[in-house]
């Protein structure tokens, strides 16, 4: 194919551990190529000795629900996550984030394990998982360790994840749970396979009409998908109402440093977006907690 000499498709981690420590960095890890075999063909990236595909792994291609908490195999397709019922009832703005990706052949061999590892700020998945506030799980030579997904980008594609001696190989999330409730909303232009101008996602708790929890996560604004922390907490305390949502859209414009992009959009332009559209997505989070109008 140009971009490899070999390529493995281990069973197991601990496989996979093994056959990247045998190439010492000359390997990566890839799960559904749609990102990393087009920049490898196009030239943009290094060929690699070998290639490990880690999405055949024997017990990471499922979804599962513990008492708290979904959990996302490394081998679960974009596709899987949209059509998952439990990931629509209790966590909304993932299946959202994850249904405008790319187009249906994406969806169907794309993981979310691969566009989380891969680190690119414009990761639609990405940003639906870091408002539900979840976790990645990596496993190395040294074992396996849960760390925030949201520490887990350095730059643009830079990730502290090593893709040549680790393995990302799940995911997972808080489900929510009665008054609680997430949104996902993506702008871009009106090509259908075209990379988001901004994607923005939010999750609230909600009670007795009072939000008591908020996260709010978008990107492309910056080289890595970013909080908007000082937002989230303004909510806290205050009605799930147009007003405590128009606040929080001055206190994210106050602290957000936005990109223009050559291509894609001007600051100004990401500007307007979340002033016209970050409202409604809290709106349509609260509402999916239960509060009312």
């Amino acid at each position: 194919m140009g971009g490899w000499k070999n390529y493995h498709v281990p069973g197991t981690v601990e496989e996979a551990i093994a056959v990247l420590r045998n190439y010492d960095g000359r390997a990566r890890v890839i799960g559904g190529g749609t990102d990393l075999l087009v920049e490898t063909r196009r030239g943009l990236r290094r060929p690699y000795e070998a290639m490990v595909d880690a999405s055949r792994i024997a017990g990471l291609n499922t979804i599962t629900r513990t008492e708290d908490s979904i959990v996302i195999g490394c081998g679960v397709t974009h596709t899987e996550i949209v059509n998952d019922v439990r990931i629509i009832r209790h966590g909304q703005c993932l299946a959202e984030s994850c249904s405008v990706i790319g187009g249906p052949q994406v969806r169907n061999v794309g993981t979310l394990a691969g566009n989380v590892a891969h680190a690119l700020p414009a990761g639609d998945g990405t940003i639906g998982l870091l408002a539900l506030g979840g976790d990645v799980e990596i496993a190395g030579t040294s074992g396996r360790r849960w760390i925030p997904a949201k520490d887990t980008f350095i730059g643009p594609g830079k990730s502290v994840i090593d893709r040549h001696r680790e393995v990302l190989t799940r995911l997972r999330f808080e489900a929510t749970r009665s008054g609680e409730g997430s949104a996902f909303h993506r702008v871009m232009r009106p090509q259908g396979l075209c990379l988001p101008i901004i994607s923005m996602a939010a999750r609230l708790t909600v009670e007795r009409g009072t939000i008591t929890a908020a996260s709010i996560s978008m990107g492309p604004v910056g080289p890595v998908p970013w909080f908007a922390e000082p937002a989230a907490q303004a909510l806290i305390g205050g009605p799930a109402n147009e007003e405590q949502f128009e606040k929080a859209v001055a206190i994210t414009l106050a602290n957000v440093t936005l990109r223009t992009s050559k291509y894609r959009a001007t600051e100004e332009y990401r500007s307007a977006m979340i002033q016209s559209y970050l409202p409604l997505i809290l709106a349509r989070a609260a509402a999916r907690a239960g509060a009312k109008a």
